[in-house]
């Protein structure tokens, strides 16, 4: 039981956070492409796809963090660091995963099967970023915005329609925006072992950057939604996000750490609340 209770940590499954902000746009990917009736049986293998994927990418990241997360005090006690699981264990749950992730992918079509490649190869590639670059979640964006060509693939959609990649480009913003949160909350840490991100890179205008970033998202949302004919509640799901980001902002404008955790984690109102008004538009 304690095993178990060591990898739930090392892939994350006890805090599902990141899996539901992967979650949120690969589903609005999928009623975009559908017109609002997506095939249930997809829904079901990104859903399964989106947790095992981000599963693997989390135990690919301690595995590249592994001599330095024991410096910060945020990762010093996760599984790899504390030595409660090994190396070897590690990259066995991260081939597991991965192939859980491929094997649900080979239910789609061949496109998708050879786009799920790329989405891989970001996936192993974003961890190793903060060592070269001050841009690991320009990275993570692309990462965590994949699943969309995947969806739009899978679902039938055309990889040449220009709303694909702007709800893509719209999602690699606001991930660059939420994360830019959660770099905040290490940056002290980060500094002083030399692991690069945002937060440092945009130094002391971190927040205003990061509200210019949200709101380059709700105009591509937007865009996006006149483009598709989409009905009111969409818009109206929009205007609440600009109040979320908005609560985001006064509750970290401090740079406390805690709170710019708690902005971080206010996402996941982000991603359901834009579903919500996009699932009821087609309804209406």
């Amino acid at each position: 039981m304690n095993k178990l209770k060591n990898y739930a940590e090392l892939t994350r499954f006890n805090r599902p956070i990141g899996s539901l902000l992967l979650m949120w746009p690969t589903l609005w990917a999928l009623w975009l492409a559908a017109d609002g009736m997506p095939q249930w049986h997809l829904m079901v293998i990104f859903v399964l796809g989106v947790f095992s994927m981000r599963s693997a990418g989390c135990v690919i990241n301690d595995y590249a963090d592994r001599k330095v997360d024991g410096h910060v005090e945020r990762t010093k006690n996760r599984p790899l660091p504390s030595g409660r699981v090994s190396e070897k264990e590690a990259l066995i749950v991260f081939g597991a995963l991965c192939g859980l992730s491929f094997l649900l992918v080979l239910f789609t079509d061949f496109n998708t099967v050879l786009l799920s490649f790329i989405g891989l190869g970001l996936a192993a590639l974003y961890p190793f970023m903060k060592r070269y670059t001050h841009l690991p979640q320009l990275f993570l964006g692309l990462a965590f915005s994949w699943a969309i060509p995947m969806a739009y693939s899978a679902q039938g959609g055309s990889l040449t329609d220009p709303i694909l990649w702007m709800l893509f480009v719209a999602n690699c913003f606001w991930t660059i925006a939420y994360d830019t949160y959660y770099a905040i909350t290490d940056r002290p840490d980060d500094l002083k072992i030399g692991i690069k991100s945002t937060a440092i890179l945009f130094g002391r205008y971190d927040l205003f950057v990061i509200l210019c970033l949200q709101g380059l998202t709700l105009s591509l949302l937007s865009w996006i939604g006149i483009l598709a004919g989409i009905q009111w509640p969409y818009f109206v799901a929009l205007v609440v996000c600009v109040g979320l980001f908005y609560q985001q902002y006064q509750q970290a404008k401090e740079r406390d750490r805690q709170a710019c955790f708690r902005s971080f984690l206010n996402n996941n109102r982000i991603g359901y609340c834009v579903f919500i008004g996009l699932v009821a538009s087609y309804l209406v």
